[in-house]
């Protein structure tokens, strides 16, 4: 791990990604009753299992402020939490739902919703420290899953880690290092809609890669 540099989030209202903040700035203007901020991890520090996802989406968690709350990914990827126990109580795609999560924190490679999705390799390298301080943060940590390609690749990085020697795909398995202490790095398709409509993920292979989580945090 490098040296931390930072806190494991970010001001709601984070001043680095001009771009970032330009687009944050244009959503509010429109819709002023949004979150419209740089999104906080969900879970507590005694987790076990960290769910790293791609950015907020801009319907989704950049509207309620809480990580894939609101839109389709997060209806498959609570569903699936709930499935193999690490989460409690109802999702209802809303943040005073009074869900919690058990032994598991999701957070985001980015923190703040990028236009179309698509956050530019600066705004990933500016955002990488969070990251970094969020994977310090957590002193029980077994296992980091990771959704997507950017996801894999910027935690590879925030672990002092070599993308080319890890490469991605999913259901990939490697066991790594993190806070001084072997971790084993998950990776699976995002459970985007597009992924999911278009068949590249199903819910069994996402399903497939918690088993594997499951097994690794007990």
């Amino acid at each position: 791990m490098k040296k931390i540099t930072a806190a494991p989030e970010a001001p709601r209202d984070c001043p680095l990604c001009p771009r970032l903040v330009a687009y944050r700035e244009a959503v509010q203007a429109k819709e002023p009753t949004w979150f419209n901020g740089a999104v906080p991890s969900f879970g507590k520090d005694n987790a076990e299992l960290l769910i790293v996802g791609l950015a907020p989406g801009v319907t989704g968690a950049n509207r309620t402020g809480r990580p894939f709350t609101g839109d389709w990914a997060g209806d498959l990827l609570y569903a699936t939490l709930d499935k193999f126990g690490f989460s409690e109580g109802t999702f209802a795609a809303d943040p005073n739902d009074g869900l919690k999560l058990t032994g598991a924190m999701i957070t985001n490679a980015v923190r703040c919703v990028p236009p179309e999705n698509k956050p530019v390799g600066a705004e990933i390298n500016q955002c990488r420290p969070f990251l970094e301080a969020r994977i310090a943060s957590l002193p029980k940590l077994k296992v980091i899953l990771c959704l997507g390609k950017i996801s894999h690749d910027s935690t590879l990085r925030a672990l002092g880690l070599k993308v080319a020697q890890y490469p991605f795909g999913h259901g990939t398995k490697y066991e790594v290092a993190a806070n001084g202490k072997p971790v084993t790095l998950l990776s699976s398709y995002h459970c985007s809609r597009y992924n999911t409509n278009t068949g590249r993920l199903t819910p069994e292979m996402f399903e497939a890669v918690f088993a594997e989580a499951r097994k690794a945090v007990a």
